[in-house]
């Protein structure tokens, strides 16, 4: 029997590129940032404009300028809201800033870690329902009937089974992805070249190394892909969790701006939220370009 390999194995390491190619990379990257610089520069002078001639009403849509430069202000609100969730007094709660990084790595554990969570039960469990038809047939109805349900009405049912803290919002974060995850995972299985299996099966290749040698390696770039646009949902899952009283975090602190009717805060907290959905998007693929080596970057496989 010939030993069927993946197509990674086959493929020259990151380190054997040419020098050129990495020079490159630095040369689109270098690019890249200064497009991302300039398009939001440009975003935040057309609101600066608005307030300026007096298009905006500065009280309700206060301009980046009052938001950002009022941070040690803002920031004692984190501390406010921090103080609450681990019952400390005044003078044993965290400084400001201290408290903001707290707060933020709160909410960006719990995506972190139900976005995790969420992936590897649904590409294994995904997988499982094409290599069984039994189990196919056994699950496949159920899971297609849940992924109709809004997340927000999973909310109950987290408080419940899990009570308040880290548990509820991140069994929010799983269950609004992990349905949606498990189609996109039988789909792409489905979408695999019927090529690939039949060489597969004419070199000797069982079942089990036709999944494990062929179709995970095959749907590994797609699912990546499903990885990343449901990062941004598990942000918004998140922030709901959050705000409803589940778990201190950034959600919370929307939470306490609304109820103080704090227009700085909400939309310092909003920055902050775009700003870590951006790095985190932008280091999961980082990630991505590592796991998936053997394909051509953006740029790399065609001329134009």
């Amino acid at each position: 029997m010939v030993d069927v390999t993946s197509a990674p194995g086959s493929q020259p390491s990151p380190s054997s590129r040419p020098p050129f190619l990495a020079a490159e990379r630095i040369k689109r990257a270098v690019s890249s940032l200064g497009w991302t610089f300039l398009s939001i520069a440009l975003f935040a002078a057309i609101w600066e404009l608005c307030w300026f001639f007096g298009i905006s009403d500065p009280k309700l849509l206060p301009p980046p300028h009052v938001f950002l430069g009022s941070i040690p202000e803002q920031a004692q609100y984190f501390n406010t809201a921090t103080r609450w969730a681990v019952g400390v007094a005044q003078s044993e709660a965290p400084s400001g800033l201290r408290s903001v990084g707290i707060t933020i790595f709160a909410t960006m554990t719990r995506v972190i870690v139900g976005l995790a969570i969420a992936f590897t039960l649904a590409v294994s469990l995904g997988v499982l329902i094409r290599y069984n038809k039994l189990f196919e047939r056994l699950t496949m109805p159920t899971i297609m009937l849940l992924s109709a349900v809004s997340p927000i009405a999973w909310l109950p049912v987290a408080v419940f089974l899990l009570g308040i803290g880290n548990g509820p919002a991140i069994f929010m974060v799983v269950i609004a992805l992990f349905f949606h995850m498990v189609i996109a995972t039988v789909t792409n299985i489905d979408n695999v070249p019927k090529n690939f299996i039949h060489v597969a099966r004419t070199m000797g290749a069982s079942k089990r190394q036709v999944y494990g040698r062929v179709i995970i390696p095959a749907i590994l770039p797609p699912m990546l892909m499903v990885l990343r646009l449901n990062l941004f949902g598990a942000w918004m899952v998140v922030l709901v969790a959050e705000t409803t009283g589940v778990g201190y975090g950034l959600g919370q602190i929307i939470m306490l701006a609304r109820n103080t009717f704090n227009p700085p805060l909400v939309f310092f907290t909003i920055f902050l939220i775009g700003s870590l959905g951006f790095l985190t998007d932008y280091a999961l693929r980082q990630v991505q370009r590592r796991i998936l080596y053997w394909l051509p970057e953006k740029g790399e496989g065609h001329a134009l």
